[in-house]
């Protein structure tokens, strides 16, 4: 029976790894990534914090979180993307005269314009990445730098057109174009796979009907206390002898707000920083781009009651 249980286990163990990918594999073996990922983490957001109060507002800018209100870096991908297909398009319609040269180059010049302010607005989201999804996002970010310097290196090839050096550009841009189709993937996969920079509260429905979270005197001045409605983990702050509350779960990465710090009417978050006003949840700065959730309140007959509005 023992024997039988074994083999079980071992079983269902290669069947878990037949269901892994390579890349996913490949991902786990990456330490080597790590050190220089930390460093570059790092050296970003001493660039930004060394600019004082403009450093901020160009990291929130880039971050998305104002004025979008929104992530930015997903928005902006679409730029290079597009004007590099109608570059790759361009360049080989045009190495058979069914369209003219300049539009390979006019859209080559586009995406690299696209593209710089892509980088600009990735870095920044990269600073709140971790573990396999920050391995995940080293090898995206260093495939497309590759192909941000291959595609500047087409652009000034094609200064020399009816040469071969003018083919060597096309065709270097278009290697630089497929490389950019898979590095696209794992962008993707970051969002999809990894929820990167996705409002990590669109699940958490809360409830409706009016939930008591415990008696007043648990809510003494200025004390943060997490407690649950419905499925939604709710940050509850007494400021001024008023009772307010917000969703719990840092909407940028998941992190818990009620183990953060707060000053005056902001919480800071303790894995990113991102701050948040807990009278009604609005960001204060990112990298979170989504406000927080904010719940009704009742104080009566000694007891806190919340409900989602």
């Amino acid at each position: 029976m023992a024997l039988e249980r074994k083999g079980i286990r071992v079983a269902a163990r290669e069947r878990i790894e037949r269901n892994r990918s390579g890349l996913d594999r490949w991902m786990e073996d990456a330490g080597w990534l790590d050190g220089p990922a930390d460093a570059v983490q790092k050296a970003v957001l001493a660039g930004y914090q060394s600019l004082g109060e403009f450093g901020q507002n160009l990291k929130n800018t880039l971050h998305g979180t104002r004025p979008l209100g929104h992530p930015l870096h997903p928005a902006v991908v679409s730029i290079p993307i597009g004007a590099f297909t109608v570059m790759f398009l361009g360049d080989w319609l045009g190495m058979f005269r069914a369209v003219p040269a300049e539009i390979g180059t006019f859209g080559l010049v586009i995406g690299l314009i696209g593209m710089l302010v892509a980088a600009a607005s990735g870095v920044t989201d990269y600073t709140g990445t971790a573990g396999k999804e920050r391995r995940y996002a080293s090898t995206h970010g260093l495939l497309m730098s590759a192909v941000l310097v291959a595609m500047l290196i087409s652009l000034y090839l094609r200064y020399h057109p009816g040469s071969a050096l003018y083919r060597d550009g096309v065709l270097l841009s278009t290697l630089a174009y497929l490389v950019m189709g898979f590095g696209s993937y794992l962008g993707g996969h970051l969002s999809f796979g990894f929820a990167t920079m996705v409002n990590h509260n669109a699940l958490r429905e809360g409830t409706t009907e009016w939930t008591t979270v415990g008696a007043a005197s648990r809510f003494s001045e200025g004390k943060m206390v997490r407690v649950m409605v419905g499925d939604m983990p709710a940050l509850v702050v007494r400021l001024g002898g008023r009772l307010s509350a917000i969703a719990a779960t840092c909407s940028h990465a998941g992190g818990p707000l009620d183990e953060g710090t707060l000053e005056g009417d902001v919480v800071t978050c303790p894995w990113h920083a991102s701050r948040f006003c807990v009278s009604d949840g609005h960001v204060e700065t990112g990298p979170a781009t989504f406000a927080q959730p904010a719940l009704l309140v009742v104080e009566e007959g000694g007891k806190v009651r919340l409900r989602m509005p």
